[in-house]
């Protein structure tokens, strides 16, 4: 029977091309699962294969717990009942007890050649995907070998096949048997199978392989593709930048008389392409990206990472796009989230949000509205920039000197000390500003500026009311409201 095992080996090994010792392996897991099934209960066991000889020997192992911490007999031992044969043997070491050998017979020889043929699949799998590794991320041709209703099989070609799941598919494709089609190329981990090849047509590096194709100067990197943003089937921009100021990105990737941009619409099933220029400050990329839509200011937050948009409104609707799209597409591709409204509404907001600055100031510091708008004005527009200001700063603005400066800053800092101790929960209540799930001490410190004290002043707010208060995106604010409104519904 020993040399039995040994004839297996080798003609396995010789016919799949996998190295002995994985062939071993295979027939000692199946041996161990053969073995198991002489066992009512769980159970754990170990063969080992002497590869020379051919001879196995089998064992049945337990790990050694806590007496206390014994919860199945069939592969644990309790520390006690360890020591009373070995009594320097600690818990977590395994006990091994030789047991009589299973014969490598017809079930067993079975049982092997399902694992061997399983681990010749993962072998073969495994080396096509190094063999495409150096691919991964471009664009691939392949044929549609198999339809099914969640995914299609791909050739390749060279024996390799690649998976493309329906939900890669560009909304509406419908591929059959024999169709030749183009995908990016990816890697896939499937559970207990191993790296598995997989495609995508929907994906952004889509686009911008197609465009390489199309137009020579990417390839050759004269342009640069900078960012991407899709909506698959229907919408992406593409934002490009020219390392050759004789060269125009936009029209190199357009061509002549659109023959190249065309060629990758009609590849997308005539997906809409807008080409921008891509420019490194984040404000002239979204006018960029934001199409014919007028702009008439933008204010960035970047410790928020956000930017208010005020656009006319005769293009607010073509600015935010069918369902929000633009805004959507064009947030993807300055990499900010954006508040995108009209300029009416956003100098009715800046007013509303002066008056509210203006109001804080002027009870805090105790100065009259000409001071606090002047201060406003050169951007001391909260208690936490004036603080944090020197006197020498403040000093260039008309009608203060150095002492007035330096009364200001301290009563700046004697404010916002009184506004945190009255954040602060010092008798263990539940309805301060600090209990609302997510809050910090500076996002506090600017509600109670503006008059929102506790939690149940904030949880009663609108979201129109308390982006009119803080500087903060809708998502935001309807987040923080929730939060605060939490205790409601328990």
């Amino acid at each position: 029977m020993q040399n039995e095992i040994l004839l297996v080996a080798d003609a396995v090994s010789g016919e799949k091309g996998l190295p002995k010792s994985s062939i071993f392996e295979a027939i000692e897991m199946a041996l161990a699962t053969a073995t198991k099934k002489r066992y009512e209960e769980s159970s754990n066991i170990e063969v080992e294969i002497d590869s020379v000889t051919g001879d196995y020997e089998t064992f049945r192992l337990w790990t050694i717990v806590s007496d206390e911490d014994l919860e199945d007999k069939g592969i644990e031992i309790n520390l006690s009942e360890a020591k009373a044969k070995d009594k320097d043997i600690e818990i977590g070491a395994v006990v091994k007890e030789k047991i009589e050998n299973v014969e490598f017979g017809r079930i067993a020889a079975q049982a092997a050649k399902q694992v061997i043929v399983q681990k010749v699949r993962e072998a073969e799998r495994a080396q096509v995907v190094e063999k495409y590794r150096s691919v991964l991320g471009e664009l691939v041709n392949g044929t549609v070998k198999k339809v099914t209703r969640e995914f299609l099989i791909i050739d390749l070609g060279d024996g390799a096949e690649a998976i493309l799941s329906r939900n890669e598919l560009i909304p509406g494709e419908v591929f059959r048997i024999g169709d030749r089609l183009r995908a990016v190329l990816q890697e896939e981990e499937r559970e207990n199978r191993g790296p598995q090849l997989a495609l995508s047509r929907r994906c952004p590096e889509m686009v911008g392989e197609l465009f390489k194709l199309e137009v020579p100067e990417i390839s050759e990197q004269v342009i640069e593709i900078k960012a991407i943003a899709r909506d698959a089937g229907s919408r992406t921009k593409i934002a490009v930048k020219t390392n050759d100021n004789r060269i125009d990105p936009v029209g190199a990737c357009v061509g002549m008389r659109g023959s190249r941009v065309q060629a990758v619409s009609n590849e997308l099933g005539n997906e809409r392409l807008d080409i921008v220029i891509w420019d490194d400050d984040p404000a002239q990329l979204l006018i960029n990206s934001m199409g014919p839509a007028e702009i008439t200011s933008i204010v960035l937050d970047e410790v928020k990472g956000t930017m208010d948009v005020a656009v006319t409104q005769e293009t607010l609707a073509q600015a935010i796009g069918k369902s929000g799209q633009n805004v959507r597409l064009s947030s993807q591709i300055t990499g900010w989230k954006l508040n995108v409204i009209d300029e009416e509404t956003a100098q009715s907001n800046e007013e509303e949000k002066s008056q509210n600055e203006s109001k804080t100031l002027i009870e805090n510091l105790d100065v009259d509205e000409g001071l606090a708008q002047a201060l406003i004005e050169q951007g001391y527009r909260n208690l936490e920039s004036i603080s944090s200001a020197s006197a020498e700063d403040l000093v260039n603005i008309e009608g203060l000197d150095a002492e007035i400066a330096e009364l200001l800053i301290n009563r700046a800092k004697e404010a916002l000390l009184t506004l945190a101790m009255q954040i602060t929960d010092e008798e263990g209540e539940s309805n301060d500003l600090m209990s609302v799930e997510g809050m910090d001490m500076v996002l506090a410190l600017e509600l109670s500026q503006k008059g929102i004290n506790d939690r149940e002043e904030l949880a009663e707010q609108s979201i129109e009311e308390l982006t009119g208060l803080i500087q903060i995106s809708e998502e935001d604010a309807g987040e923080l409201i929730m939060k605060a409104r939490a205790h409601w519904f328990e």
